[in-house]
């Protein structure tokens, strides 16, 4: 919704650091995850979703947000140029009823993951990639969703990697003032050639100033570069916003379950996005299995902490 009409403007967003303006900026991406949970347990927040990106692909809408619903992922970022259809070109009654089908279901609509990037030499390229940001920040709002998922994708040859870097974080800043108009948060990915490196990424969100614009934490093998996963995590984690991806839990080495005890070590508060890369027979009864594990490696972790 809009800023005006939610009481969301950007001194609200300023206020970010605390758990409360948290909670006002991300709505309903923060209602309790498991109501059995006491509400003074770290992490019990956290919710668990899907991104579209493979196992939601080729769903229509009312099918994805039946299968979510099926799964119990009740959060969903849609991927861009998906069967679901949810595109700007939409008018403005489809933009309405987008809105409806999600109101009247249990899941919740976290946001669309762009593949919008910053780091083009090219101004006209530049200028570009930040109109069609605006754009599916546009959407969003008028369909019912709080953020729009961007990212920089490459620290480009022959440029001076300082140079790029402010560029990308500039980027950011203008995304970010034009988003909080429409009560919307810019996650920027942890992606890209170079980019994905948690260090040049705690480099970028030094030259971000917009409070709305968020890093989206994606479990890439770098995280584990250097002085490993803890270390790199919290070069970030006091900019992270509402939505993490991550990978089956249950293929590759990445360390989720240390990920998951940082996450319920901050308490944090949003989104723990499948994104998925397999591709089983039955994609829900897959969804279900990952939620379990999530759910599993959270009561662990929360263990951990009160003991």
């Amino acid at each position: 919704m809009a800023a005006h009409q939610e009481g969301l403007s950007r001194r609200a967003f300023v206020q970010r650091g605390s758990k409360a303006a948290a909670g006002m900026m991300a709505g309903a991406l923060v209602a309790p995850r498991l109501l059995r949970a006491e509400a003074a347990d770290a992490g019990a927040r956290m919710r668990f979703g899907l991104v579209t990106y493979q196992w939601g692909r080729d769903w229509n809408l009312p099918t994805l947000l039946r299968n979510c619903e099926r799964a119990g992922a009740l959060g969903v970022e849609l991927r861009v140029e998906h069967a679901h259809g949810v595109e700007p070109h939409l008018n403005e009654r489809q933009r309405a009823e987008v809105r409806l089908r999600f109101e009247n279901s249990p899941v919740e609509l976290v946001g669309f993951g762009t593949n919008w990037a910053f780091h083009y030499p090219d101004p006209i390229r530049l200028w570009q990639e930040i109109d069609g940001a605006k754009e599916h920040i546009v959407l969003s709002h008028d369909v019912g969703g709080s953020g729009v998922k961007v990212k920089p994708n490459a620290l480009p040859a022959g440029v001076p990697v300082e140079k790029t870097i402010e560029q990308i974080g500039q980027a950011l800043n203008h995304l970010g003032r034009f988003a909080a108009d429409y009560g919307q948060e810019i996650r920027v990915e942890v992606h890209g050639q170079g980019t994905q490196q948690l260090p040049t990424m705690r480099r970028i969100f030094d030259v971000v100033e917009e409070p709305n614009v968020r890093v989206n934490w994606n479990c890439n093998p770098q995280d584990l570069d250097g002085q490993g996963l803890e270390y790199n995590f919290n070069l970030v984690r006091d900019d992270l916003g509402a939505t993490v991806h991550v990978r089956e839990f249950n293929v590759g080495d990445y360390p989720y379950p240390q990920l998951i005890g940082l996450l319920v070590g901050m308490d944090y508060d949003g989104w723990i996005l499948m994104e998925a890369r397999t591709e089983p027979a039955d994609r829900v009864q897959a969804l279900i299995e990952q939620r379990t594990l999530f759910e599993e490696m959270v009561a662990r972790a929360q263990a951990r902490a009160a003991g």
